[in-house]
């Protein structure tokens, strides 16, 4: 895939454009977003991120299009997973819904920017150490087994670093609307504005480790990695707002991105054997007979495996819902 700098250039100034006018236009003011207000945009970013798929499939090849694709897909799914924690984050700092705009959109930012690091790096290690494909692989199963059974319970706003950051900071008990920072009786004290986007930013920097590896395992493409990752972040803020009832209901979402890291983990692995260099592995030869996985099969698994997970969770929490509430009636009764 030929992507010239004139076209990194375009790109990049196009997606800043994007938040620059997301924050003046919508995040500026504070106030709290309307269903029909969140649902036109996010229909607006996920036909746009549809369109450029389709606009890489016509211009490069369907093979780079299905790549784009399955990388935006994951990266969409990992970002709801994201969603979920910047979730727990605000209600653990109790963020008034009129100010959670700010804080999204400064999370969605922070993400945004680390992912890039993380892209540049990964493009150049790829380029230069056939080998980092085994690292890649191992810390994606890895990550599976944590996602898998790991503790999702855990809060992010007593972390370690939040919890220092209290000790060694002058930190006011109230929010002043959306300021991170004020003067009380001439001195300088930090809102919990801040401590919520600390939290935020350190959770964004796990999710940029899970998020990077992940969608090298379906692209070599380092435009095709920014862009389906910009996309997933696109209309993010949004999305919050529209599905946010729904995010608690999705209680079998960490097992199905579990599969995928998992499966991707392996897809990796596999295609170390296939580029295998080190001397240790079959006398530094490539392992031909280590099956390479096909774009349209990671997406059809993929795919298939959101659908699982999601169908699975809303009916899980519909069957659970008239029980409780039954149980709820009775102790009532009682």
């Amino acid at each position: 895939m030929n992507v010239t700098p004139a076209v990194w250039l375009i790109t990049i100034a196009i997606t800043i454009a994007f938040f620059v006018y997301e924050f003046f236009v919508h995040v500026r003011k504070p106030h709290e977003p309307s269903i029909a207000e969140s649902a036109r945009w996010s229909v607006f970013y996920i036909s746009l991120a549809l369109l450029f798929g389709v606009g890489i499939g016509l211009t490069s090849g369907w093979n780079f299009g299905g790549e784009y694709f399955a990388g935006y897909v994951t990266e969409k799914a990992l970002s709801i997973d994201n969603l979920f924690v910047f979730l727990i984050i605000m209600s653990g700092f109790a963020v008034p819904k009129a100010y959670q705009q700010k804080v999204l959109m400064i999370g969605i930012i922070i993400a945004l920017v680390l992912r890039g690091v993380f892209i540049a790096v990964g493009a150049t290690l790829i380029e230069n150490v056939s080998w980092i494909f085994y690292i890649f692989g191992a810390l994606l199963l890895v990550l599976a087994w944590r996602q898998a059974f790991g503790n999702h319970e855990s809060d992010p706003a007593n972390g370690r670093l939040v919890m220092f950051a209290r000790r060694i900071l002058p930190i006011t008990d109230d929010y002043h609307r959306d300021r991170i920072s004020v003067k009380i009786d001439g001195k300088r004290f930090f809102t919990p504005m801040l401590l919520t986007i600390v939290a935020i930013g350190l959770v964004d920097i796990v999710f940029a480790v899970d998020s990077i590896p992940a969608i090298y395992g379906l692209t070599e493409e380092a435009y095709i990695v920014f862009t389906a990752n910009a996309f997933a972040l696109m209309g993010l803020r949004q999305l919050f707002f529209l599905i946010g009832g729904l995010l608690e209901r999705l209680v079998y979402l960490a097992q199905g991105l579990a599969v995928i890291l998992g499966f991707i983990g392996v897809k990796l692995v596999l295609h170390a054997l296939h580029v295998n260099e080190l001397p240790f592995v079959n006398g530094g030869e490539n392992v031909l007979w280590a099956p390479e996985i096909p774009i349209w099969f990671s997406l059809l698994f993929i795919g298939a495996t959101i659908a699982v997970a999601t169908i699975a969770s809303l009916r899980k929490t519909r069957d659970s819902e008239p029980a409780s509430a039954v149980e709820t009636g009775t102790r009532e009764d009682a």
